[in-house]
This record gives structure tokens, sequence and C-alpha cells, in this order.
């Protein structure tokens, strides 16, 4: 039934990710924890070339919200299905990702910057990773590309946006109007909460706090909730408890906020108008690493939502979808079969 997808639009910051396995001392070098995401600062920088150097890293295209979209894209698996918009270099990283993601038939509209093209070093250790992510041309996207007339018709043309809220730190302004778009048409606005740090950040929880009352739909992780709970001022710790707060947080538009919050291999809480459902997570037989497996879930979870599925059916897609990634290096797939509903 080709013409029921909805489809998808992403902005985001497109990363070509440097991944490697590296043990304690080398994530110690660098002042890293596991389970954690950081934007590049100076002591950071040597790290791209001390992993090229010392640890046989794969290249592979990344970035959270280019994962979500091509995750989904292969999911929903229907030509023009996802588009997605962010800021590349003019190099060979960023000639590389766009014909990677090409081939997975991705529909993107990069900015091209003079910039050099983003980079993600994921530092994998016992199956859990780190990343540190040096945006360079991902931060020069700009609302004056939103407003260029292919994006404006890919805005047009689409029924649910997605955008990670890393993206917040250099264009909350590309956000509101796809947001405020959303809003206008009755369509569905999903963000994810993306990284802690967006939280503890006073300028990053103002943007957030502004897109607030427009998100459908909020996706986060265990740790995630926790610092979003902190920094709204909630008492409850609990993951649940904290879910249900930010559903109930003031909200425009006709449509009840949902809440989706993962916990890695336990559950998965999902929190509407109807109150909160845990979803449990089927076990994987192989660990290899977690990186994208959030990003994942985040593709299956709006590739069933594309095809109008129930809420159950689109967690159940979003696990498949994260468990087929922690089996594989970094964000890959394409070898697995799809989730059959």
């Amino acid at each position: 039934t080709t013409n029921m997808t909805t489809k998808l639009f992403c902005i985001g910051n497109p990363l070509l990710d440097i991944a490697a396995e590296v043990d304690q001392a080398f994530l110690d070098k660098y002042g890293v924890k596991l389970d954690n995401a950081i934007m590049a600062e100076e002591a950071h920088m040597p790290v791209f070339q001390d992993l090229k150097d010392n640890c046989k890293p794969l290249f592979v295209a990344g970035g959270a919200t280019q994962n979500t979209a091509r995750v989904a894209q292969w999911q929903a698996n229907e030509a023009g299905a996802v588009t997605y918009a962010g800021c590349i270099g003019n190099d060979e990283f960023g000639a590389t990702m766009e014909a990677a993601v090409k081939t997975e038939g991705l529909t993107t509209l990069y900015k091209k910057s003079d910039s050099a093209t983003g980079t993600c070093a994921v530092l994998v250790k016992g199956g859990e990773r780190s990343l540190i992510a040096n945006l360079s041309a991902a931060e020069k996207y700009t609302i004056d590309h939103t407003e260029t007339a292919p994006v404006q018709a890919a805005i047009k043309a689409a029924g649910i946006y997605y955008i990670a809220g890393f993206v917040l730190t250099h264009s909350a302004d590309s956000i509101m109007h796809v947001a405020n778009h959303a809003c206008d048409n009755d369509k569905i606005m999903c963000m994810n909460a993306a990284a802690p740090f967006l939280f503890m950040v006073p300028p990053f929880l103002e943007a957030f706090k502004q897109v607030w009352p427009l998100l459908d739909i909020v996706f986060g992780n265990e740790s995630e909730a926790a610092e979003m709970g902190k920094a709204f001022g909630f008492a409850e710790t609990s993951v649940k408890e904290i879910a249900v707060k930010v559903q109930a947080m003031p909200k425009k538009g006709k449509r009840p906020r949902m809440v989706v919050f993962t916990q890695g291999s336990t559950s998965t809480v999902v929190v509407d108008e109807n109150g909160p459902v845990e979803y449990a997570v089927t076990k994987c037989e192989k660990l290899v690493d977690t990186n994208g497996a959030g990003d994942a879930f985040c593709g299956g979870f709006l590739a069933a939502k594309m095809q109008g599925k129930s809420t159950e059916d689109c967690v159940k897609c979003g696990h498949y979808c994260a468990g087929v990634v922690i089996q594989r290096s970094s964000c890959q797939y394409a070898d697995a079969p799809r989730y059959a509903f």
C-alpha cells in the first residue's frame, strides 16, 4: 500500500563516524566516560588522528538524526519515504558520506560548507560507547537553507518530523520553523533528548523549553530522562514518573504528547494520554556495540508510525531495529531482514 506511507523529514548534524575498540587508558587519556556524548573541545581534537594512526577504525556515515533517517528509510523500504537535511563540507569525507547514504535510498538535501565535514569519534569498550563529536561543517547549517525551495517542498510533503536535540546548539531557529509548521498543519513533531548535557547547559535548555510545547513525541534514554527531570525541577527520579510528568507539560496543537524513554536492555516506557505502559526488550544473542542503538530504535519506531501502526507495533519495530544495530559495529543493518508486522 504505497500511498499509505506518511513521509518523514529530518534535520540533523551529518557526521562521519570514526569508530574503534579502545581500552580504559584511551578513554582516560581524553577524560571521557562510556554511555555519554560530548562536543569536542580543544583537548579532544587529537583523538581523531589518534584513532586513525593507532586503532584501525571503521569509517561509517553517522550523526544521530541521520542514523534515525537511514534506519527509517531502510525499514519503510519505499523510494522517497525519508528526506534529511544537514550541512557537510566540500571534501572527501562529505563525498563518501553522501554516496553511502544515497545507496541506502535516503534522500539528502545537504548544504555544502567550506568547513571540513563533521566527524564523531566512537570509542567502544566492552560493547558500550563514548561519543566525541567535532561538528565543524554540521554547525554551519542555517535557517536560509531551511528556507530554500527544495527543503520547503520536503517539509510540506512530510507528515512526520524528527530532529535530535543536538541541532538546538546551532539551529534552534530551523527547529522552531519546522515545529511551528507541524503544529499549524496538525502534523507530528518529534524530538530526541539526545544527550544529558543539553539539559545542563542553560542556553540549550532554554532552546528546548521554547520548542517543548510543540513536541508531539519526545524520545530519550534513562540518563537523559534523569537530567530532564532535574532541569524541569521534578522531585520524581524514576524514569516512569519523569515520563508521566513530561507528558503532562503544557502542549500546543490538537494532539496529546507521547513520551518514549528507552532503558537499554530492560524495557521501554511509553506515556500518552492514557498513562504509562512498559514494553519489555527482547534479549540479543551477541552485543557488538551500542553505538546507534537509540537512533535505530527511533528509526524503527518512526517507520512503523509512517505506516500507521499502533504504538505497540512502533515500539516492537524500534526494539527490533535497535537489536539489529547492536549486533553490528556502529549503525549498520543492511544485511539483516526488515521487521515484519
